[in-house]
């Protein structure tokens, strides 16, 4: 018997001990959980985009904007809209940083089945009015659009803009000769592409090589002199060290594709002072400014975080 209750005691210290550890443990993270409370008053953000450059630029400036505003901050980028919007409607993320046009289309599918009439437009105010009206059903708001914008755009080599004078796409068509378009795989059914530069434009599309958006096989297939034009996107910040302009869409073509915060509505409504942050910056950012900031991330390969913080410091947002 005394061998037993020696056991017993024995077991009873060692179970009292492993609680207290835990207990112990469980207070630490509470205390470090407040502790970063206690730094960020206005309390957790996150903040979501897609996954190539120019959207991490953009969530890293967003990310530094709000943690200077009092949050406390998370960025996440994921692959497509698809994973983030559900969430965001929900509230479980605060924050996305997105595409005006790209943005309205998506919740015109959401709200009218895929094969949806489009409803934006190159008229950035009246695609800001569409946008909110399919928004606010939705649970999420879209904050003031920047000037900067992320649309196609069709480019040729700086040589041949000499050489023709070019500078729009209706100098383009005025050569009246066929062109080879190095371009998306899609491009020849697209308005915003081949369709629309013959319908609108008038120019002759030759033929079409399927290289990509804006890919590194499109570039060099321009500067090569595969082709006589290429689309890519008005803040690739990699076109003028290439030899290569963009062609101004004189007509517009192309939608409005302003870089737009689009922010959960309950969280904003009780968060004001978030919405007045990413507002001062869309005041201030340009498509340049984003080309140039994209091409310190590609061409210098510097993270996107520094990048973002010198901006914001030089723009004296920060």
């Amino acid at each position: 018997m005394p061998q037993q209750r020696i056991l017993r005691q024995t077991f009873v210290l060692t179970l009292v001990a492993a609680l207290a550890l835990l207990i112990s443990g469980c207070g630490k993270d509470k205390f470090a959980e407040n502790d970063a409370q206690s730094k960020a008053p206005m309390g957790k953000v996150t903040i979501v985009g897609q996954q190539f450059t120019e959207a991490q630029v953009m969530t890293a400036l967003y990310g530094l904007l709000l943690r200077d505003a009092g949050y406390q901050t998370t960025v996440k980028n994921f692959s497509t809209r698809d994973v983030y919007l559900p969430v965001l409607e929900k509230g479980q993320v605060q924050v996305s940083a997105d595409y005006l046009s790209s943005f309205t289309e998506a919740l015109n599918r959401k709200a009218n089945g895929p094969d949806a009439q489009p409803v934006s437009s190159p008229d950035t105010e009246a695609t800001l009015e569409v946008l909110k009206s399919l928004a606010t059903p939705r649970g999420v708001t879209p904050l003031e659009p920047a000037e900067a914008a992320n649309a196609n755009a069709y480019a040729v080599t700086a040589k041949y803009a000499e050489t023709h004078r070019l500078r729009t796409l209706s100098d383009l068509a005025a050569l009246g000769q066929p062109i080879a378009l190095a371009a998306n795989s899609d491009c020849s059914t697209r308005q915003d592409c081949a369709k629309g530069l013959k319908e609108v434009y008038g120019i002759e599309i030759s033929k079409i090589e399927p290289l990509g958006f804006g890919s590194a096989e499109t570039k060099r297939a321009l500067t090569d002199g595969q082709v006589e034009l290429a689309q890519v996107s008005s803040t690739d910040g990699t076109l003028d060290a290439a030899g290569i302009v963009v062609l101004e869409d004189d007509k517009q073509l192309q939608n409005a594709e302003n870089l737009v915060p689009i922010v959960n509505s309950a969280w904003i409504k009780d968060n004001p002072k978030a919405a007045d942050a990413l507002n001062k910056l869309s005041e201030e950012l340009t498509t340049g400014d984003l080309a140039r900031m994209n091409a310190k991330v590609d061409a210098e390969r510097l993270k996107p975080d520094d990048v973002a913080r010198q901006f914001l410091k030089d723009k004296g947002l920060l």
